[in-house]
């Protein structure tokens, strides 16, 4: 066996508890009928073509549209990059500016890049207790609908947190009829019944990703774009699609989508995790800060996500790192993702009540351990607060994505970058949100980010080791 194979197998034999991606947690039910190798197959003759379905493919299509709601649904075999993307690709307006979170996910940015669409950023609400962004401001003069090509926004964000989307898509109707709304729900294919919040087809957006992968039973990379009105071309967005998807797509893949799908409908098993996350909150939540309920109506939160469990540990006075640690060495369990302070422990379908009893445990335990693994932790204590931002401050935008990327450019020690412009954009990994994207001016704020990071899973930084970075040459401003 290879290096590659040689790791998976090991990590796998350590037995981790997954509180991550995907979302079928490596549970063989989902799959118990799927022959991997016999299945990893072709489009041959009675297999159907995925870029022109009439049959399987299709019918398998037209099946997850009605579970999800949509008039149409495209399968990807290229995760939820594939789905963004195509969803700027598709407008056929002449307008070449759009609205987006700058808050999204570094698949919108390069979507900028392949566009060539001008970005035109709504600003996060930073959540004070946690230094995230886990609102947004949706204040109308943020939004001048009459010369914009699209609307896109995330729902809900990574951390399970969502905006007043259905008066965001009254006041498109009522504004800007014919401008589409696009909706980044990766980590939402999972909102069904009445566990959970609305979904962005019911409440009437235009076109709306599933990373399918992330929560419910598909493999990863696989996901699902789905269409409902006329407000977009569907003939662009096939052309699309054909565009950016392989030709070669993985039937693997496909097959797992149409599974997820169906169960998808299995709600029950979702009531038996929201039982075991009240007990959760219900036992360590005086010891830590968990984003709940309560927080909903607050920094531009409207509505909550319960299966994502999202945790700060400056109550525990101990950096993040530190608890995930012990949780991993002792516990077996393995989050999402964690920074400084935050630990995201992320449910799926695949999860079991008895995962979540043990996540209970595990933090119980780390409550009472908190003195002794304090010891190190003083600066950590003794700064608590003073690196609290009181906002997110948009860095200036002097190119758009494209222009940047298409720019002539060289390499400078990143203590040297003040004032000039990005040309790469820089995200931590998960969960890809960028600190900076392509195009946009080196601020003190963000320069101040970058000198301090330790080397981690960044993507796009290709100077992260060196302490250099790419900057654009060119100092024009954006047409």
């Amino acid at each position: 066996m290879g290096d590659l194979g040689e790791g998976l197998s090991q990590y796998q034999k350590q037995g981790f508890c997954s509180f991550h991606t995907p979302g079928h947690k490596g549970q063989q039910e989902f799959f118990h009928d799927f022959d991997f190798c016999g299945f990893d197959l072709t489009e041959l003759p009675g297999l159907d073509m995925l870029h022109s379905p009439k049959g399987i493919i299709d019918q398998a299509q037209k099946r997850s549209a009605e579970i999800f709601g949509a008039d149409e649904t495209f399968f990807l075999v290229g995760g939820g990059t594939v789905g963004n993307q195509a969803m700027f690709m598709s407008l056929t307006n002449t307008v070449n500016q759009v609205i987006i979170e700058r808050s999204s996910h570094r698949s919108v940015m390069s979507a900028l890049v392949l566009s060539g669409l001008k970005p035109d950023y709504l600003k996060p609400i930073i959540h004070p207790d946690f230094n995230l962004p886990l609102g947004l401001d949706l204040r109308p003069e943020r939004f001048p609908w009459s010369n914009i090509a699209a609307c896109h926004v995330t729902y809900p964000s990574y951390y399970g947190t969502c905006i007043e989307l259905r008066d965001l898509l009254n006041k498109r109707t009522n504004l800007a009829p014919d401008v589409p709304v696009f909706v980044d729900q990766a980590h939402g294919s999972h909102f069904m019944g009445f566990l959970f919040p609305a979904s962005a087809l019911t409440l009437g957006a235009d076109l709306v990703l599933h990373s399918t992968h992330k929560t419910l039973a598909a493999l990863t990379q696989s996901a699902m774009l789905h269409v409902q009105g006329s407000r977009v071309s569907r003939i662009r967005l096939r052309q699309s699609l054909e565009l950016l998807q392989s030709s070669s797509p993985s039937y693997l893949l496909l097959a797992s989508l149409e599974r997820a799908g169906e169960y998808a409908l299995d709600l029950w098993r979702w009531e038996y995790l929201k039982e075991e996350v009240e007990n959760l909150q219900q036992r360590v939540g005086e010891k830590f800060r968990i984003l709940s309920q309560n927080d909903v109506g607050t920094y531009g939160i409207d509505a909550l996500d319960w299966s994502k469990i999202l945790i700060n540990t400056r109550p525990l006075g101990l950096p993040a790192s530190r608890c995930v640690e012990f949780l991993r060495g002792e516990f077996g369990l393995e989050p999402e993702l964690w920074d400084e302070e935050n630990i995201l422990f992320l449910l799926g379908i695949g999860n079991t009540p008895e995962d979540i009893r043990r996540l209970t445990r595990g933090l119980e335990r780390l409550a009472d351990c908190t003195q002794l693994l304090s010891l190190g932790s003083e600066h950590f204590r003794k700064n608590a607060r003073d690196d609290r931002s009181d906002g997110f401050l948009l860095p200036p935008q002097i190119l758009t994505p494209r222009e940047a990327f298409f720019a002539k450019k060289r390499r400078v020690p990143l203590k040297e970058s003040l004032g000039h412009i990005v040309g790469e954009t820089i995200s931590p990994y998960p969960p890809g949100i960028p600190i900076v994207v392509m195009g946009e001016q080196m601020t003190p704020e963000v320069l101040e980010t970058l000198l301090v990071v330790e080397e981690g899973r960044w993507q796009g930084w290709e100077g992260c080791e060196s302490r250099t970075i790419w900057i654009a040459e060119e100092e024009k401003g954006m047409s």
